[in-house]
């Protein structure tokens, strides 16, 4: 029915993927387990929530066609106690219904669930395709993920709105307290794109594997689904079915009170200060001429107070403008020699 040998740092960082898309706690068996089939490239892992699928292809020695599902986390925790680098075999059976896996002098017989009771997203055909670096994308997900909605009950905003503005990608997040906003340069593929919200646990787990190599993200839309493609992993997920607010009436305009401060000093400042405010979380910022004043103050637990030298607004442009003057100025001497 099934019989492979695998490295085991393969399957380990296969299964590191897969087994966490699995919810502990399920009321359906099989979703329980991740779903493992021989290819012609060796063996594909497949897990899914039904709201979410990741599949990974990986290399692997295949000695008998087949297909079956183990339990994921019992799976996972067996492969990474391994010894690291070490050869495994995988084996089921028809007649027991188990599964065996041997390594060394280690043996584990697991029980499995049948392959054809699996469900597998449907996939749906994506007119729009495009790609991002792995940088770009991490970067505008951990410049707006921080602001999704934990409440179940604004269900509209429990994930990133990825839309087409003008000739821009943006990004945008909120939870009704806090906006956060971010852009980039509209990529191939994505002109006229409809606005979509991609739910947060999905950006979960693109975070985690946009943390490995990559060299690009392929990105594929439908009125229902996203899916992204890295390496050898693609991820599936059903997209939240809701019309995002109208984030731009909230964003504050022709603001009068501009300020330039170094972002690291800015946030040590405000990490000192916060300290006595845990309770109220609130800290109160005082712009003066080349000066910020940050406070904080709790009636239980005290005051704080810091300082951080800025720059207007006005004199930062006028820096960029002379910047500029010199910088052409240097090219065009560098140009004719002189």
């Amino acid at each position: 029915m099934l019989k492979i040998t695998i490295d085991q740092a393969l399957l380990l960082k296969a299964l590191a993927h897969t087994q966490s898309i699995v919810e502990r706690r399920q009321t359906i068996p099989v979703l329980s387990n991740v779903l493992i089939e021989t290819n012609p490239k060796g063996i594909s892992l497949k897990a899914t929530d039904n709201e979410i699928e990741i599949a990974e292809i990986v290399p692997a020695e295949v000695e008998e066609e087949g297909a079956i599902t183990i339990p994921a986390h019992k799976l996972y925790d067996i492969v990474r106690r391994l010894p690291d680098g070490s050869q495994l075999s995988l084996s089921a059976s028809d007649t027991t219904g188990q599964v065996t896996l041997a390594c060394g002098r280690s043996r584990f017989a697991l029980a499995s669930l049948p392959a054809d009771g699996f469900p597998t997203m449907a996939k749906e055909e994506a007119p729009f395709t495009f790609s991002l670096t792995p940088a770009d994308l991490a970067d505008m997900i951990g410049k707006t993920g921080f602001a999704v909605s934990v409440e179940e009950t604004r269900y509209n905003l429990n994930g990133i709105y990825l839309h087409q503005k003008e000739n821009n990608l943006v990004a945008v997040a909120t939870d009704g307290h806090r906006l956060a906003f971010t852009k980039r340069a509209l990529p191939k593929g994505a002109k006229d794109m409809p606005g979509v919200i991609i739910p947060r646990k999905t950006i979960g787990e693109l975070t985690k594997l946009l943390a490995e190599n990559a060299e690009q993200v392929e990105i594929s839309l439908s009125a229902n689904q996203i899916r992204f493609k890295l390496n050898k992993v693609e991820l599936s997920s059903r997209l939240i079915d809701g019309t995002y607010p109208e984030y731009e009436k909230v964003i504050p305009a022709n603001n009068d009170k501009k300020m330039v401060a170094d972002t690291k000093a800015l946030s040590a400042v405000v990490e000192r200060v916060s300290v006595v405010s845990e309770k109220s979380r609130g800290i109160k910022l005082s712009i003066q001429p080349n000066l910020l004043q940050v406070t904080a103050a709790a009636a239980d637990e005290g005051s704080a107070e810091d300082e951080l030298d800025i720059t207007p607004r006005q004199l930062y442009r006028l820096f960029l403008y002379i910047f500029w003057c010199l910088n052409l100025i240097f090219t065009y001497l560098t140009l004719w020699g002189m």
